[in-house]
């Protein structure tokens, strides 16, 4: 049997408002003093939301407010919820008056689909359930789907068989599914955002997969980010130092169809293959849902398409390991 090995990891939210800490570096004296904290699931992984606001009925009225937007959204772009928007539209292959979020998110996939070359294409779904169904059989072909099989699925691939626009979105080719999973984690930490910035918190660290800071530390640092491949966990092979920018990272080994190691999530749209060229490959920008989409595309292109597609975008930053162990950098020096 495959083994399988997810990506997500737990969610952490730390907030604060102006002029108080996100932590206090000595004990509080009364509870009342202390942040506030909620412990318990998000997006199905384990989640940790501390908040420090001089109003504590305020600051817990914030606290399920985050908790109820990450539900809210969950239900529109989740492919583990049968009930949601998502798994509605992939079921029937079309939709009348969709939630104007899948739009909007639709609208940055075509984005990102047009300046990646079409490498980012999330029509891939039906090549995600061909490897993960070939590698759940009892004795899997280590070499993988054979040819045939993949070509069938590639002709259910293409963003451009999608038509949408505010009021119904249709898939004009059949058989054919979305999967929003490299990009509607970080859609959905930029709406975090968006709602800890209008309740006036001004430093901030959101890690739902995909990080996006707020402003600089408390105490008037940079956050610190430490990057490493996703199967490591161990010591951050280096550290990016962030204020206001997200920070997305794509690595095959952060989800394997098979035992060895060879295939991995990050799936080529053209080619149909399972590979990914670099060890870990991670994107700096402004938004974390445009660094998510991008961190995938990247993963698929050589180093000088990255370098030549970086240049194109605005405050848009890559550092890359490649599976040799060489380290390139493309972009805004941010780190």
């Amino acid at each position: 049997m495959a083994k399988m090995i997810t990506r997500r990891r737990a969610i952490l939210i730390m907030a604060a408002a102006a002029g108080l800490p996100l932590l206090s570096r000595v004990a509080y004296g009364k509870v009342e003093d202390a942040p506030l904290m909620w412990n318990g699931i998000a997006l199905g992984a384990p989640a940790t939301l501390i908040l420090n606001m001089e109003d504590r009925d305020r600051a817990g009225a914030l606290i399920n407010r985050v908790v109820a937007e990450i539900v809210r959204l969950e239900r529109i772009f989740s492919l583990y919820r049968m009930d949601s928007v998502l798994c509605g539209l992939n079921k029937e292959g079309a939709m009348a008056a969709p939630p104007p979020e899948l739009v909007e998110v639709l609208e940055m996939c075509q984005y990102v689909w047009q300046k990646s070359d079409r490498l980012f294409d999330p029509t891939v779904q039906p090549l995600w359930t061909l490897y993960a169904n070939h590698f759940a059989k009892s004795d899997p072909d280590p070499a993988g789907p054979n040819s045939e099989d993949i070509r069938t699925a590639l002709s259910s691939v293409g963003f451009e068989n999608i038509k949408f626009n505010r009021t119904r979105v249709v898939f004009t080719r059949r058989p054919m599914a979305l999967t929003l999973n490299g990009i509607a984690q970080g859609y959905i930490t930029d709406k975090i955002v968006e709602l800890l910035r209008a309740e006036g918190i001004t430093s901030s660290l959101v890690d739902m997969g995909e990080v996006r800071a707020i402003g600089n530390q408390s105490d008037g640092q940079p956050w610190r980010v430490g990057l490493s491949a996703v199967a490591s966990r161990g010591k951050s092979e280096t550290v990016l130092k962030i204020m206001d920018k997200s920070v997305s990272t794509s690595s095959a080994s952060g989800f394997q169809f098979d035992e060895t190691s060879g295939f991995g999530h990050i799936l080529n749209p053209l080619s149909g293959q399972a590979r990914s060229g670099y060890a870990r490959l991670t994107v700096v920008g402004e938004r974390a849902s445009v660094a998510d989409a991008f961190s995938t595309a990247f993963s698929l292109m050589e180093p000088d398409k990255v370098r030549t597609t970086v240049a194109s975008e605005r405050n848009l930053s890559v550092d890359l390991v490649s599976l040799n162990g060489d380290r390139l950098r493309f972009g805004p020096d941010v780190w």
